[in-house]
């Protein structure tokens, strides 16, 4: 038998399977398509943590009553270039496809658009909805400011940001995009639930306890603090991002946000996020820009590398790579994900995922 960690799964069978759940959670077949859709998109562009890996947490507060399952996603707010949108506690993924359609509806019009949300949810990866005005020759910028705090400020030891991701795509005329995706902690908060499900020592700048220490040990990861990129660089920057994603559009930040040590939030979840839309075209010939990123990402490709070292490489280029092999080869699944994926098969009487090695 192949190892558990090498078994691969089909595009198509991954969003079978998601839709199946979804639906057995209670969540409408249009509604559970836009969803399965994004998150096939984050696994196959080799975001594992973030994809059908979330799944199980999804469908459990789905059926518990967490997330609305049949929410009213509406604007609240709206001018000519702006829009805030109340997501009705739904699904973060259906909240934020919402509002990158507004952002990409304005821009065309205004030239910018700009969305913010409250009373969303985790949306998964950040690039998915960054990229969503590539098609429309936009440039698209994404960021959250995340439900539970986990960062610890430069200089302190307790929790009091998000993980506050951002991801920033633009487009190109025969390359890859460029798509930027980062959360402003060292690791997200998916890859240390990752490592700690398969029991990888941390390294040394990921986290630290109460009392300052590195923790290096995944059982004591969930009780400490992840630490930001850059130290007080990141930490500006999800600073800055909770009070453009979080307060700008009345979502909670600082200590009103949640607690990783403390129980599920009552009421639930209130996520803030923001989306905007860039038109090109308003600045020149589309093409024009996106011939300037082709011949700009060809030379960073081939500048010199370190002695010894792979060639130079730009944000995008290896997911996008990965997104192909994907769609011709299948999608790795790591084997506590299998686990929890199969547990999850079984307790909603759906067919499991086909995998083959």
């Amino acid at each position: 038998m192949p190892d558990a960690a090498t078994l691969i799964f089909s595009a198509d069978d991954g969003r079978r399977f998601i839709l199946s759940a979804l639906g057995a959670a209670g969540m409408s077949q249009s509604d559970a398509e836009t969803v399965a859709d994004l998150m096939m998109l984050t696994d196959m562009r080799g975001i594992d943590t973030h994809g059908i890996a979330r799944l199980p947490i999804y469908v459990r507060r789905l059926k518990s009553g967490a997330i609305n399952k049949a929410p009213q996603i509406h604007i609240v707010e709206d001018a000519p270039a702006t829009a805030l949108v109340d997501g009705d506690n739904g699904m973060g993924h259906l909240v934020m496809s919402f509002a990158a359609k507004l952002a990409i509806e304005k821009a065309a019009a205004c030239g910018i658009g700009w969305v913010g949300t409250r009373r969303s949810n985790h949306a998964g990866a950040a690039a998915p909805y960054a990229m969503m005005p590539l098609k429309h020759d936009m440039i698209g910028v994404y960021l959250a400011v995340a439900e539970v705090n986990h960062m610890a400020p430069s200089g302190g030891i307790e929790p009091m940001l998000g993980t506050n991701p951002v991801a920033i795509a633009i487009p190109a005329q025969d390359e890859a995009p460029i798509v930027h995706d980062v959360a402003t902690t060292v690791a997200s908060n998916g890859r240390v639930n990752a490592a700690i499900d398969a029991g990888e020592t941390f390294p040394v700048g990921w986290m630290i306890d109460a009392l300052g220490r590195p923790v290096t040990d995944p059982k004591d990861g969930h009780g400490g603090a992840l630490l930001p990129i850059g130290g007080y660089k990141g930490y500006g920057l999800a600073l800055v991002f909770a009070l453009m994603g979080g307060a700008l559009n009345g979502a909670p930040i600082g200590r009103d946000a949640g607690d990783p040590s403390a129980p599920p939030r009552k009421p639930p979840a209130d996520t803030g996020q923001a989306i905007m839309a860039l038109d090109i075209a308003k600045f020149g010939p589309p093409e024009r820009f996106k011939r300037s990123v082709d011949k700009f990402v060809r030379e960073l490709r081939g500048s010199k590398p370190l002695p010894g070292g792979a060639p130079v490489r730009y944000p995008g280029e290896a997911a996008a790579a990965r997104f192909a092999a994907a769609a011709q080869s299948g999608i790795a699944l790591r084997a506590p994900t299998r686990a929890a994926l199969e547990k999850l098969a079984a307790e909603l009487s759906i067919a499991p995922l086909a995998l083959r090695g």
